[in-house]
């Protein structure tokens, strides 16, 4: 990592292909980190949260030390079960539906991976949302 905000290339290995795979979306650089885009909507956003610049993530994530954390959207109905999930998820106050995640060595990828097509599929047009194959 070279700079605030920036995330672990490991990460952006295993976020890149199940985000740029979804139809029509995008990834572009954030104010801080990445984000991956559909129509002008953020699905997903990942960055190394540094509580002297990103308090805000600080505080929602509960660290007073750098972390990498991914944002998505979630249903509203399936937010209590992810913050119950454990230590990992934790709720951003800036958004009904954003939900927060910690990456490290821990991480179940192949959970990501459903989450992210979740996260597009809240808020992608119901045309897009139907060319994807969803996990489950």
């Amino acid at each position: 990592m070279t700079g605030p905000g920036d995330v672990p290339p490991e990460h952006l290995d295993r976020l890149r292909p199940v985000c740029l795979g979804l139809p029509d979306a995008y990834e572009e650089p954030a104010w801080v980190g990445v984000r991956w885009r559909v129509r002008g909507r953020t699905f997903a956003h990942v960055l190394t949260v540094d509580p002297g610049h990103q308090a805000a993530y600080a505080r929602a994530a509960a660290t007073d030390e750098p972390v990498c954390v991914m944002t998505f959207r979630s249903p509203g109905d399936e937010i209590a079960g992810l913050l119950a999930a454990g230590p990992h998820f934790f709720k951003p106050d800036w958004a009904a539906d954003v939900v927060g995640l910690r990456l490290d060595a821990d991480t179940d990828w192949t959970e990501v991976a459903e989450l992210l097509t979740e996260s597009y599929c809240v808020l992608a047009p119901k045309k897009l949302v139907a060319l994807v194959d969803r996990p489950g």
